[in-house]
């Protein structure tokens, strides 16, 4: 293949090789055979509150339980207010300021404000 078609074409989503083959509807993995449909190969990750509803960074969120600080005794209680809140790719995706304090939380454990 040529670097213009390495550059445009995703790998594989099973084997992570880049030997695949671009069809009209869908994308072929030459090393494992795997097919997918081209919209996945773009598809953007969504986060999703406690509830199902959408988050996007700015947002601000309540959490819907009380919450252990890890390598701590304090607790973060239920209904707290974290404020502008940015999404991230990680175990811990929001990253937000409660009550002044800069936290990670998992996006299972709030809602939307």
């Amino acid at each position: 293949m040529s670097d213009d078609a390495t550059s445009t074409t995703p790998a594989c989503p099973v084997c992570t090789m880049d030997d695949v083959l671009p069809h009209d509807e869908h994308w072929e993995c030459v090393t494992c055979g795997h097919e997918w449909p081209r919209e996945v190969a773009a598809a953007a990750k969504v986060w999703r509150d406690a509830h199902g509803t959408e988050l996007q960074d700015g947002d601000d969120v309540i959490l819907i339980k009380d919450l252990k600080l890890r390598g701590s005794s304090q607790v973060l209680k239920g209904g707290s207010k974290g404020k502008n809140i940015r999404l991230v790719d990680a175990d811990h995706d929001i990253d937000c300021k409660v009550d002044g304090v800069a936290m990670a939380l998992k996006s299972c454990f709030v809602k939307k404000a």
